[in-house]
């Protein structure tokens, strides 16, 4: 029988005992428990967690173990993965550019739920479906939409999503071919009001009634903030604004309501601990991971997380804060965390900063580059 790995009671005790000189992530099951019952509780609909966010095999199970049996998922790896943590999970395959051997794995994997933006990517998804012998009518088309909405902080309609008309002449071909017609959209990441959803769900309803098509279901995407610079959101407010919207905009039999959250379902689950290399004289602050590792997010979202600054003991560094840039530990110059942080004036070397609200898009998108970006995990009872 292994022996199971320590649980630490929080970052500030494992740095105390262990001082790593490498970054480590910190994670609380309990902290994500309660964050996963937040959105089944309080979502009118379905919640599918977008595994894209953090597909650690520990945050999964642990979101299983909390009820959550339904996922986006973006690609075969995804698929397979969670086929084999959570066989009987609902898969909505919502990556509307997909190749046909793409399609034919989620087929034969199960996946009957998938999103379109495009006249030629709905061509390939029947094509293939037939190949597979899979009829039409198991096929759920969700139409994703996009429109010039604001309040994200960074908006993902340049990538995916169909106008209006032509989402609607989607929503035709789809119901047309048998198969079950939905919508979807993604409002962009990290909403802080609900009013970018209430805008998409209006719309949605003057796009089912142009098709002339009653909707299956409304995927009303991610973007759910998470606590990233020490603010807190009323999560619960938005879904009773997007409930609300939903009988407004389509009445008393509109369609079912899907969510897909991701950095505002974990980001609240992991701190980062990155140690300090070099303090040097000119006040510039050298870390152990930077943008190439589990910061990379830092500079798309133009902020930097809240933190605490930590001694090599673990205990809170207090001398007044003063403006300081923060380097990774790359030879690259581009290795830089945005803006200049307020450090306290008596950080040094082997000092930790331990970063908050890093449980989404911290360990799935650090790279080895100039050979850092290795990180530990440790789980722990409190953040």
């Amino acid at each position: 029988m292994s022996t199971p790995a320590a649980i630490w009671r929080s970052p500030e005790a494992y740095l105390a005992a262990e001082r790593p000189d490498a970054p480590v992530l910190f994670f609380a099951p309990a902290e994500l428990t309660a964050s996963a019952k937040r959105f089944l509780d309080g979502f009118p609909g379905l919640v599918t967690y977008a595994v894209k966010a953090n597909s650690e095999p520990a945050v999964l199970m642990t979101l299983i173990s909390a009820g959550v049996h339904a996922y986006d998922v973006a690609s075969p790896a995804e698929i397979e993965l969670i086929r084999r943590l959570d066989p009987e999970a609902a898969l909505h395959y919502h990556n509307p550019a997909k190749s046909r051997g793409e399609i034919a794995f989620a087929l034969g994997h199960g996946v009957r739920t998938f999103s379109v933006d495009s006249t030629v990517e709905m061509d390939k998804l029947l094509a293939v479906a037939a190949a597979e012998a899979a009829p039409a009518e198991q096929i759920e088309i969700s139409v994703r939409f996009r429109l010039p909405v604001k309040g994200a902080a960074y908006d993902f309609g340049s990538k995916f999503g169909a106008d209006p008309e032509k989402a609607a002449a989607l929503l035709r071909r789809a119901r047309d071919k048998g198969m079950v017609a939905s919508l979807t959209f993604h409002p962009g990441t990290q909403c802080e009001s609900a009013q970018a959803w209430v805008s998409y769900i209006h719309r949605a309803a003057e796009i089912a009634k142009a098709a002339d098509v009653t909707l299956h279901r409304l995927n009303v995407g991610g973007g759910f903030p998470g606590a990233l610079y020490g603010e807190s959101f009323d999560l619960d407010a938005i879904f009773a604004e997007i409930g609300a919207a939903r009988d407004a905009a389509f009445g008393a039999d509109g369609p079912a309501l899907v969510c897909e959250p991701g950095r505002g379902m974990v980001s609240g689950c992991m701190a980062l601990a990155a140690g300090v290399k070099l303090v040097r004289e000119d006040g510039a602050i050298f870390l152990n991971d930077g943008i190439y590792g589990a910061l990379d997010e830092f500079p798309v979202l133009g902020r930097t997380h809240s933190f605490r600054v930590l001694d090599a003991e673990g205990m809170p560094r207090t001398g007044a804060p003063r403006p300081a840039v923060l380097f990774g530990p790359t030879c690259d110059s581009m290795d830089r965390l945005p803006g200049e942080a307020q450090a306290p004036a008596d950080v040094a070397e082997d000092d930790f900063f331990v970063f908050d609200g890093m449980g989404a898009y911290g360990s799935v998108t650090a790279t080895q580059f100039n050979g850092y970006g290795g990180l530990r995990s440790v789980v722990v009872s409190q953040l």
